[in-house]
């Protein structure tokens, strides 16, 4: 595999000055939270890094790309924007020879979610939502959550993106419906069982 040096000037040559802030902020922010979360931090600032590698890249590209893989639903097809979390995560293995599945899985999953997230794919998720660089109603609280319950923030964080598919029209992906039940469902039964271990 190649060097972590290496794989920051492959993706300088990938992405825009603008969206390179974003993901140096993203990676700086995600290799905090594992040390926090003791999860790898390597693995977190890489993932973090090229979380957007294909963010860029044309929708017909990332469209394509898809269907080759099996992955393009009807939602996909009308926001092919979205598929650049999955088709980021091949690309990253056919070009850079990263076979890491947290590293992939993290990547694959940083824009929908997905039910039953390791703590590495929740990582990458919250921290390109509260990366210095994020402002927006409700981010302060985000982090705040981020300090200390990846679970609870993840419902937040899921609860916010919804919201703003809903007040600005947005297509709406069946996968983070299903991932903001399942972590709605395990902050009910971690508070069911909190009120059983307090008698």
């Amino acid at each position: 595999m190649i060097s972590n040096k290496e794989i920051i000037e492959l993706v300088e040559k990938q992405i825009s000055s603008g969206l390179l802030q974003h993901v140096c902020q993203v990676a700086q922010t995600a290799e905090k939270m594992a040390v926090r979360f003791e999860t790898d931090r390597e693995k977190a600032f890489l993932a973090g890094i090229l979380h957007d590698y294909a963010k860029e890249r044309p929708e017909e590209e990332l469209t394509a790309i898809a269907e080759e893989n099996g992955l393009l639903d009807e939602i996909y097809r009308q926001v092919p924007f979205l598929l650049h979390a999955p088709v980021g995560a091949i690309l990253i293995k056919k070009e850079l020879g990263i076979e890491d599945e947290e590293i992939l899985n993290a990547i694959g999953n940083h824009t929908l979610g997905r039910p039953s997230m390791g703590r590495l794919e929740k990582i990458i998720y919250l921290a390109d939502m509260i990366e210095p660089g994020r402002d927006y109603p409700g981010v302060e609280r985000l982090r705040n959550l981020c300090q200390c319950d990846l679970d609870q923030a993840m419902l937040a964080a899921l609860d916010s993106t919804l919201g703003y598919c809903l007040q600005h029209k947005r297509m709406i992906h069946p996968q983070t419906i299903n991932t903001r039940n399942y972590f709605l469902k395990l902050d009910k039964m971690k508070a069911k069982q909190s009120r059983k271990d307090q008698g």
